[in-house]
């Protein structure tokens, strides 16, 4: 493995400014809620507490729709150059990533995915000559939505000359579901003090710190031909595809397993086990092993603990939230659909705050401000 560099690399340092980005974010809710209004006209409302959550619900009657839209981000890039660099197409694999931001966050409300509606917006319409390029991106999508037992509705394949780079495609996923029946709903309102903290294991990277990962990239002796760990290249490595986990979440409800609350663990990193606005503390005994490729980006750019699991997921992409009883169930559960999980910790009663037991680490409420 090479040595780290001697100067630390940080997030902000890569272009990404979660001060700069939050604020807007916070904006955009409060102007949004405004609008909740419009739906009594057509006899539904908004379901409020979801404001905020990573997906929106409306009450519709008998039961709710949950919608969310997601884009992958700077993956694509990485994909683009292992290409050039091993003749081989990744995009089987940035399409699951893409419906996985989507329905990652949709299944934390408790509602199970429906439809996934597709956009790919190209730099130009070159991009889709390369029919194994274009034809991985196809099956990949497809067989995301075979996993998560969505059907594919439709989408959108602009090609946006002037706006997307040429050569490059951005890809994002819209997925709506249903919250049926409504005692599925897990916004929180049965989250509460003696819950276990139950954590499923990441595949890696997943589609997020990969600003950083990419700036890191340049740093290295081979690029992403840099072995992280033995037979693993760096970009290889980045490029595993993110963990579905709604057959997790499905299987759960199937077992008679209730979820309070379920944060998916994204930007952010593991302040997103901040992400319910109750008063509550997050206390973490077990720790998840680290992926490799997540190790050697905390050593590589100079990362202490708080900023690593401040930024990237660290092995742990999903948190639910469940009654001390049915932890270990959650974890066999899990376990059963081929994703490892640990009972990671409790919910206490006490300041707003994550307390990262072993490894020292405390994450104050004001570490993540989403509404």
């Amino acid at each position: 493995m090479t040595q780290p560099s001697s100067t630390p690399l940080s997030y902000e340092q890569a272009g990404v400014q979660y001060d700069l980005i939050d604020p807007l974010k916070v904006a955009a809710q409060r102007a949004a809620a405004a609008t909740g209004a419009h739906l009594a006209a057509h006899g539904f409302a908004e379901l409020e507490a979801s404001r905020g959550e990573s997906a929106y619900v409306v009450d519709v009657g008998p039961f709710h729709i949950a919608s969310i839209v997601e884009c992958l981000g700077t993956k694509t890039l990485v994909a683009d150059e292992m290409q050039e660099l091993t003749g081989k197409s990744f995009f089987a694999g940035m399409a699951q990533d893409t419906i996985a931001m989507a329905v990652n966050d949709l299944v934390t409300v408790g509602a199970t995915p429906l439809v996934v509606q597709a956009y790919w917006a190209a730099g130009g319409s070159a991009w889709f000559a390369d029919a194994v390029r274009a034809g991985e991106l196809v099956r990949g999508w497809k067989q995301a939505c075979d996993t998560c037992k969505v059907a594919w509705g439709g989408g959108e394949t602009p090609a946006l000359a002037g706006i997307v780079e040429a050569g490059r495609i951005d890809l994002a996923a819209a997925c709506t579901g249903l919250v049926n029946p409504k005692e599925r709903l897990s916004l929180g309102e049965k989250l509460g003090p003696g819950d276990a903290i139950v954590l499923l294991a990441s595949s890696g990277i997943h589609a997020n710190g990969l600003s950083l990962a990419r700036k890191l990239a340049g740093r290295l002796p081979q690029g992403y031909l840099t072995e992280v760990a033995p037979g693993l290249g760096y970009g290889e490595a980045l490029l595993a595809p993110t963990t579905l986990y709604s057959p997790v979440t499905e299987a759960l409800w199937a077992a008679g397993v209730r979820v309070h609350y379920a944060a998916n663990i994204t930007g952010h990193g593991w302040r997103k086990l901040l992400r319910h606005p109750r008063r509550l503390s997050y206390r973490i005994h077990t720790v998840p092993p680290v992926p490799p490729v997540l190790r050697f980006i905390q050593q590589q750019a100079g990362h202490d603990d708080a900023e690593a699991y401040g930024t990237l997921n660290m092995g742990a992409g999903f948190a639910l939230y469940v009654a001390a009883a049915d932890a270990e169930r959650a974890v066999d559960v899990a376990q059963a659909c081929g994703v490892p999980a640990w009972v990671a910790g409790v919910v206490e009663d006490g300041d707003k705050a994550l307390h990262i037991e072993p490894l020292g680490v405390r994450f104050g409420g004001e570490a993540l401000r989403l509404r």
